[in-house]
């Protein structure tokens, strides 16, 4: 049976790879990575950045419920293009969709991060950035849907791989298209109280033994 955090722990209630290196980027490793198991459907008519919100702060809930008197950390991204939300690509054929329609577009990256304090103090934000992709070649296309870097990514694709070579023009934070801003989420952070000693060398942390994708 695993041990339950001790108080003050910081846990990431997240199981992407791709925010655990960018918290590592802070300086910062969590001691427990603990995915939040919630439903991720959007609702009817709910616009791409109240889902991002939303989500963020049912995933800092429901590990602040399991792990008391513990700092929770928790962050969704999402793809709005117009009024169209471009969730994560479930299959090769979404993520021709979605890279179809993002071709020679602009659109909105939003990501919801939300703080906890063991004390239940709760600190949210949300972050724009906007990402302008070129029009993509059929070669483009079909070589990027080939590598497989689509799935699971909102809007069918990691900005921090091949398909940065997509990207015309951004404006906003970088990291938060890729999961995390961190100069928001680090500010966040200090101004609940949270204070650490940043290490750039990466640490093996606990996961929760029940998984699922975030």
């Amino acid at each position: 049976m695993q041990k339950k955090p001790r108080a003050n722990s910081l846990i990431l209630a997240s199981d992407s790879p791709r925010r655990l290196l960018l918290l590592h980027q802070m300086g910062l490793s969590p001691d427990l990575i603990f995915p939040a198991h919630i439903d991720e459907t959007p609702k009817y008519k709910e616009k791409p950045s109240a889902v991002a919100k939303r989500l963020a702060m049912e995933k800092a809930s429901y590990a602040a419920d399991i792990n008391p008197n513990c700092w929770i950390l928790s962050a969704d991204t999402v793809v709005g293009c117009g009024r169209r939300y471009l969730g994560k690509a479930r299959n090769i054929s979404e993520a021709e969709t979605f890279l179809r329609i993002l071709s020679g577009r602009r659109h909105k990256v939003a990501s919801g991060v939300c703080f906890v304090s063991p004390k239940k103090q709760i600190y949210s934000k949300i972050v724009y950035t906007t990402v302008k992709f070129k029009r993509l070649s059929e070669r483009e296309l079909c070589d990027y849907l080939e590598s497989r870097e689509w799935e699971g990514k909102a809007g069918g694709y990691a900005i921090q791989s091949m398909a940065e070579t997509f990207i015309s023009w951004i404006s906003g934070s970088y990291s938060n298209v890729a999961g995390l801003p961190i100069y928001e989420t680090s500010s966040m952070m200090r101004s609940a109280g949270f204070v650490w000693k940043p290490s750039y060398y990466p640490i093996e942390v606990k996961r929760n033994e029940k998984r699922n994708s975030c």
